[in-house]
C-alpha cells in the first residue's frame, strides 16, 4: 500500500513538473512570436538612412519597439530562464539524464548563454525608442542603423548557435535516457544541425527556437494529462554512457 502511495505521489510530481515545463516553453513562445511580429516593421539594416528617420519619427513605431524591448522580449528570457530550470526539474524526475554531466552541463550552460545574448540584443533593440521617449533628441540614422545591426547579429548569429546547442544536447540526453519520443530527438539534431551550421542572417531564424519549445511543450502538456506513464521512458532505468 505504501508502495503504491509513493508511486502515485512520484506520478503527481512528474506530471506538475512537465505541466510546469509546457507552460513556460508556452509563455515563452508567444511573448517571441509577439515580440517578433511588433520588431518586423523596423527597417532593415540595408535600409535608406530616410527610412530610419522616417521610421524613428513615428509614434506608434517607438511604442512598438519600447513593448518589445522592454517588456515582452524580457519577459521572454524571464519565462526562458524558468523553462531551463522547470525542464532540468523534470529530467530528474523522469531519468538519470542529470547525472550524464558532460551533457547535462552542456545543456545549462548553452541556455544561460542564450539567455544572456537574447536579453542584450533586445536592449540593443530597444535603446534608441527609450532614448527618444525620453526626449534625448533626435536620432541620427547612421547610429539607429548600428544599433539595429547589432541587435539582430546577436540574436540571429550568436543567440541562435547556443540555442542549437541547447537543443542538441536536450536531444542527446532524451536519446540517451529514453524520455524523449525517436522522432522529437532526430527533429531535434536536425533543427540543431541547421542553426549551427546555417550561413543565413535572416530574422526568421528566431523564430526556431520558439517553435520547437512549442512542441516539446504540446507534447509534455499532452503526455502529462493523457499517458503520465509515458513520462519516464516506459518506466526504464538507463545507466548514463560515458561521453
Amino acid at each position: 500500500m505504501a508502495l503504491h502511495e509513493q508511486s502515485d505521489e512520484a506520478a503527481r510530481k512528474r506530471r506538475r513538473a512537465a505541466s510546469r515545463t509546457a507552460w513556460l516553453a508556452i509563455i515563452h513562445s508567444a511573448l517571441v512570436f509577439a515580440a517578433y511580429y511588433l520588431l518586423s516593421s523596423a527597417p532593415e539594416v540595408t535600409a535608406s538612412d530616410a527610412e530610419f528617420t522616417e521610421f524613428y519619427a513615428s509614434p506608434s513605431n517607438q511604442s512598438a519597439l519600447l513593448a518589445a524591448g522592454l517588456y515582452l522580449m524580457p519577459f521572454a528570457g524571464i519565462a526562458f530562464m524558468w523553462f531551463i530550470v522547470a525542464l532540468r526539474i523534470w529530467i530528474r524526475r523522469t531519468s538519470g539524464a542529470l547525472r550524464d554531466e558532460f551533457y547535462s552541463s552542456g545543456q545549462l550552460v548553452s541556455g544561460i548563454v542564450f539567455l544572456a545574448l537574447f536579453l542584450t540584443a533586445s536592449a540593443s533593440i530597444s535603446v534608441l525608442a527609450v532614448g527618444l521617449d525620453a526626449e534625448f533628441g533626435d536620432i541620427d540614422a547612421q547610429t539607429a542603423r548600428q544599433f539595429t545591426e547589432m541587435g539582430w547579429a546577436l540574436i540571429v548569429v550568436f543567440a541562435m548557435r547556443m540555442a542549437a546547442v541547447f537543443i542538441i544536447t536536450t536531444s542527446i540526453l532524451g536519446r540517451r535516457h529514453r524520455f524523449l519520443p525517436v522522432w522529437f530527438v532526430v527533429l531535434g539534431f536536425v533543427i540543431g544541425v541547421a542553426l549551427l551550421l546555417s550561413a543565413s542572417v535572416s530574422s526568421l531564424l528566431v523564430l526556431v527556437m520558439p517553435l520547437w519549445m512549442l512542441l516539446l511543450g504540446a507534447l509534455l502538456m499532452l503526455r502529462a494529462w493523457t499517458s503520465p506513464e509515458t513520462l519516464v521512458g516506459g518506466l526504464v532505468s538507463v545507466e548514463p554512457e560515458s561521453p
